[in-house]
């Protein structure tokens, strides 16, 4: 649950949005089959950017974090 917790913290949407860059950069430089991971990465930046978190709701969190969760 504490990664959970992690990922729906205002760090984890940090570390949504960073981990979405490095897979968009890696596939943009490398293209190929690679642009699949690039694809990855632009729903890792979209997700991080609205605040969304897709494991929340199977550990009983919310998907949508706002400030009054905090």
């Amino acid at each position: 649950m504490t990664a959970v917790r992690l990922l729906s913290s205002g760090v984890g949407r940090g570390v949504r949005i960073v981990v979405g860059l490095v897979l968009l950069g890696v596939g943009l430089i490398y293209g190929g089959w690679l642009l699949l991971v690039g694809a990855l990465g632009v729903v890792f930046i979209v997700l991080g950017a609205a605040n969304i978190c897709l494991l929340g709701p199977l550990f009983g969190a919310p998907l949508v974090r706002t400030r009054a969760h905090h």
